[in-house]
């Protein structure tokens, strides 16, 4: 799998640019999957950075469709989620030594999970144990006795919240919520579950992130929508 350019080639000229269907033209044989919609995603998660026309028609250059390649093979061959492949290309792009190695033969990550104690936990975020076990009591935290990154996040993110007078009490819709948008998933995935094969299970696995990530698109926009709103 080639390295991909860390930025857009300032040699590109506007008759080398390609559209949205020249650049599937060009990938689908690799990637019989890929549509508008899944191109339009990756731009929205700015993982690709297309050019825009006065019309507002998305060009691309050979650069970008290298970055592509490179994107969606981490994601086929290598099921890595779109935030782990995002960082990779940032520190690609800054040229900063990366531990997800880039070579034409695989590609792996050499760090292991971590697994946090509680008391690790509430070091490592700045937390108190009260709000450790309110967000365990409010089931935004599992109650384990070793913990890994995304209870970092999510312990994290609590800290910042009740400084504004946010508990974790007061998130239980949005709990309720990503459990909503769990069935969602499940549902959608429901038809590829039922392949018992290890394809059919890495490709549920790749599926629901991707979906996933489209719902908190979803999400987002709608929030900033809101707030928009609030402003007028």
């Amino acid at each position: 799998m080639p390295r991909p350019a860390a930025a857009r080639s300032t040699q590109t000229g506007p008759s080398d640019l390609l559209t949205i269907g020249q650049v599937l033209s060009r990938l689908k044989p690799e990637f019989p999957d890929l549509s508008n919609s899944k191109l339009r995603f990756l731009e929205e998660r700015e993982l690709v950075t297309p050019v825009r026309t006065p019309s507002g028609y998305r060009k691309f250059s050979s650069v970008d469709v290298e970055r592509l390649r490179f994107i969606l093979g981490l994601q086929r061959d290598h099921y890595l989620p779109l935030k782990v492949i995002r960082q990779h290309l940032a520190d690609l792009d800054a040229g900063r030594p990366t531990a997800l190695p880039a070579g034409a033969g695989s590609v792996s990550l050499v760090t292991s999970p971590r697994r946090l104690s509680r008391d690790e936990l509430v070091a490592q975020t700045g937390a108190t144990r009260a709000l450790l076990d309110d967000a365990v009591a409010a089931s935004l935290l599992p109650a384990a006795e070793f913990h890994g990154d995304d209870s970092v996040t999510m312990l994290t993110a609590l800290v910042e919240l009740t400084k504004t007078g946010i508990e974790p009490r007061h998130l239980r819709t949005v709990r309720v919520a990503a459990e909503r948008e769990l069935d969602l998933i499940e549902s959608a995935v429901a038809s590829v579950a039922r392949r018992r094969d290890s394809a059919g299970r890495a490709r549920v696995a790749e599926l629901s992130r991707e979906l996933a990530e489209q719902l908190d698109v979803v999400r987002r926009a709608l929030v900033r929508s809101a707030l928009d709103r609030l402003d007028t």
